[in-house]
């Protein structure tokens, strides 16, 4: 079965317009815009770390050979 578009470059999209969108607001102005951009900025790294750090993996039971 194949996997919907949404479902396969949902999550990489949204963290790639949240870097697009803290890079833009930090631009901008001063501020609220420097504390958007910062939200912005650290949401994917936190996002990358929590994965990099394997707390994200799901686990599944193990699985024995009934040998």
């Amino acid at each position: 079965m194949k996997p919907s578009f949404i479902r396969t470059w949902g999550w990489p999209l949204i963290i790639g317009l949240l870097t697009l969108i803290g890079l833009v607001a930090a631009l901008v102005a001063d501020g609220f815009w420097d504390l958007l951009s910062a939200a912005a900025l650290g949401i994917p790294v936190v996002v990358s770390v929590w994965h990099g750090a394997g707390w994200g993996r799901r686990r599944e039971p193990s699985r024995r050979d009934p040998a």
